[in-house]
């Protein structure tokens, strides 16, 4: 019976990174069935979901982290069960922008969760009052990628973010990607 290990990686944003990490799953006789990989500024995290055998992923939980070790990357590695991929039909673009007030996004994230919405990416951006406004204060824009459960409806979910976007006097939207 197939075991799975969750992969996690942290470390120095350098060219072949991926490709060693890819390298050791196949010698080690298991294969990756997803992965994410992102950059910040100067590093880079990678997450991924592999499957072998009970010996291949023993192999893999010695192996993994002896080629992190070798170019400096840390390693998290965890056991996980039967790995489903993501749904990606209820897929959507949201856009949040408006004044920048400690908790804005706490109240966002939260009103997802209450909607069991998963935040799949999200990225903020503060934009600085300028000398020419100086009465002015810092703005944001936010951008996020969700995932909406098929149970979920997306016009009911759409009604009550507008009435939270008016609520933190903010402008918003959420636009489904088909």
């Amino acid at each position: 019976m197939p075991q799975q290990l969750i992969v996690t990686i942290l470390g120095t944003d350098k060219f072949g990174m991926l490709s060693a990490i890819a390298e050791t799953v196949c010698e080690v006789d298991c294969n990756i069935l997803d992965s994410r990989q992102a950059v910040f500024g100067q590093d880079f995290s990678l997450t991924m979901i592999i499957e072998g055998s009970q010996a291949a992923i023993a192999k893999a939980e010695f192996a993994i982290p002896q080629t992190c070790q070798k170019r400096e990357l840390l390693c998290l590695l965890k056991r996980t069960k039967k790995h489903t991929k993501q749904n990606l039909e209820h897929i959507a673009d949201v856009v949040i922008m408006g004044e920048n007030a400690n908790g804005v996004i706490k109240k966002i994230t939260g009103f997802f969760a209450q909607f069991t919405i998963s935040v799949s990416a999200f990225r903020l951006q503060t934009l600085k009052k300028t000398s020419e406004l100086p009465n002015s204060t810092d703005h944001m824009k936010c951008k996020m990628v969700v995932s909406i459960p098929h149970s979920v409806s997306v016009d009911h979910v759409q009604v009550a973010f507008q009435a939270l976007m008016e609520e933190l006097s903010l402008q918003g939207s959420i636009k489904q990607n088909h």
